[in-house]
């Protein structure tokens, strides 16, 4: 959670302890659950109040699915399946790719 593991946790921990006291520390935890809480809530009805007004196409959209970074990463990952695609396919209809050690075709009118 945000990089902080056991040892820093608590060393916070410590320091509220000596910062705030033993009998106020159980009341500021419990308003930092109510915030914290309060904030999740908020974020919810943000969302579903999103998803409302942009309509039933948009009913699965999450937050994060409007971060501009992943938007390009999305088109970008989209835009190189589609040119591995196109290049898989021959180019042309009845043309294949050369066999190993096959010689191409060759038309001495043409030159």
């Amino acid at each position: 959670m945000f990089g902080v593991g056991l040892p820093e946790m608590a060393v916070i921990a410590f320091i509220a302890v000596l910062v705030f006291g033993p009998d106020k520390l159980h009341e500021l935890a419990k308003q930092a659950g109510g915030m914290i809480r309060k904030a999740r809530s908020l974020a919810h009805s943000a969302r579903d109040e999103l998803r409302s007004e942009l309509g039933p196409e948009y009913a699965d959209l999450e937050l994060r699915d409007l971060d501009p970074r992943a938007i390009v990463r999305k088109h970008i990952a989209e835009a190189m399946e589609d040119a591995d695609q196109a290049a898989a396919k021959p180019n042309r209809r009845g043309q294949r790719p050369l066999d190993e050690g096959e010689i191409p075709p060759y038309d001495a009118d043409a030159t």
